[in-house]
């Protein structure tokens, strides 16, 4: 069986993509469970260029095949920041409570579509011949008035669901998995990789 390795330390990443890929005939390991360690510097530009950095870096270190993906929260009202610096934003030691407080606080006048903002995942795959394809999806909403939700992590009590009437951290992962950026964006992926090893 292949050894598809996904360049995260991420559970909740790794759940997900066990779950979409189960079909394939890959053998899904993160960077731990494959025992590769790499301290990679992402500095591109947008969140494609980043999945890029992250597998290639670990490709050249492993050979195999290799997934990585950046993700974050673009918010029109503020010009789409976070953006790529949404796990950094306000300092990466800082947690979400507050980083979800500033947010509100900095959408204050801003109303209805004014809130508009969405949630991106670019994937990018490096085969085992040196070619790459990459991916990128959205899940539409708005930064809801509140905090509100247990269910997800990061900036997911913000982000308001119109067609749910609740925050993506409100809805169940079952439901999270159909309708999200990283759900949408790896299965786009599943198709390229049966593609590209059909």
């Amino acid at each position: 069986m292949t050894q598809l390795i996904f360049a995260t330390g991420n559970a909740g990443k790794m759940r997900e993509i066990r779950q979409i890929m189960a079909d394939m005939p890959l053998d899904i390991k993160s960077m731990k469970e494959a025992g590769v360690t790499a301290d990679i510097v992402e500095d591109g530009k947008t969140f494609e260029e980043n999945a890029l950095i992250k597998a290639r870096a670990i490709h050249a270190l492993t050979g195999g095949i290799v997934l990585a993906d950046d993700s974050g929260l673009e918010v029109d009202y503020m010009d789409k920041m976070p953006g790529i610096y949404s796990s950094r934003f306000m300092g990466e030691d800082t947690s979400y409570d507050i980083k979800n407080k500033a947010i509100i606080d900095a959408l204050e006048k801003a109303e209805g579509e004014e809130r508009s903002a969405r949630f991106v995942c670019a994937i990018a795959a490096v085969l085992p011949d040196g070619s790459e394809r990459v991916v990128r999806a959205t899940m539409e909403g708005r930064i809801g008035y509140e905090i509100a939700g247990q269910n997800g992590f990061g900036y997911d009590p913000i982000f308001f669901l119109p067609e749910y009437g609740k925050t993506s951290a409100e809805i169940s992962p079952e439901e999270k998995n159909e309708i999200s950026h990283r759900g949408k964006a790896l299965r786009l992926m599943k198709e390229e990789l049966k593609e590209a090893l059909s």
